[in-house]
């Protein structure tokens, strides 16, 4: 089983992740007014209609496109040298500091904790209509699974079939999928947890509740 302390303390000490910032097309940069040490926010607002702050402007034929920060973060390198140049797609421009918040962490846990049973290629997924039916009466801790069992429903390009899960028996504790929703091969669906270790679990992610201090 995970050993929660030495997990959290590898987190705290080194309590964020860095997002590097590049170039969603070709164009001409021109960054705005930031520099190493700012902070600055992303997307705002309940529906996250906010655009985030404006970090560069890249102008392709005329045509300005902005690129703004996807989430809050100090920033720790600007790539001042790239100021007025044409860059190509996919060029580092800002990297931000973003520190973890307490959603994350549990959720860094909780994937490291629970079996993950990841989609088999790119279309979208659907519980069957029994799982599915409890999931919403209840919660997710009443969906017990085990291996060999039809659970979803895979559609792709108007297409459906089913899917068995395949993996270790326990019951469901996290769903990662949004209905309607295209997911890539290889991510997470679903993470099981066994039926002898879900206190254990529920006891990490309170202790996570109670020890991890938000950003301010």
């Amino acid at each position: 089983m995970l050993d929660i302390s030495k997990l959290l303390d590898a987190i705290k000490a080194s309590p964020y992740r860095e997002i590097v910032i590049a170039a969603p097309h070709t164009g001409r940069i021109t960054f705005a007014d930031i520099k190493q040490g700012d902070v600055v926010l992303g997307r705002q607002g309940q529906w996250k209609e906010k655009p985030g702050v404006l970090l560069a402007t890249l102008e392709r034929e005329h045509n300005p496109k902005p690129v703004r920060a996807p989430e809050k973060g100090e920033i720790s390198l600007v790539h001042k040298n790239l100021e007025g140049q044409y860059v190509e797609a996919g060029t580092p421009l800002v990297v931000l500091r973003h520190m973890l918040t307490r959603d994350e962490v549990q959720r860094i846990i909780l994937q490291k904790a629970l079996y993950l049973f990841r989609a088999p290629e790119r279309a979208k997924y659907y519980l069957t209509p029994e799982a599915d039916k409890k999931i919403r009466a209840a919660d997710t801790y009443s969906v017990t699974v085990r291996d060999g069992m039809e659970l979803f429903i895979m559609s792709r390009m108007k297409r459906e079939a089913p899917l068995n899960y395949t993996g270790p028996d326990g019951v469901i504790y996290e769903v990662y999928f949004k209905y309607n929703e295209n997911m890539d091969a290889g991510s997470p669906l679903i993470g099981v947890c066994p039926k002898g270790q879900l206190q254990l679990v529920q006891e990490m992610i309170m202790r996570v509740q109670t020890e991890w201090t938000e950003p301010s």
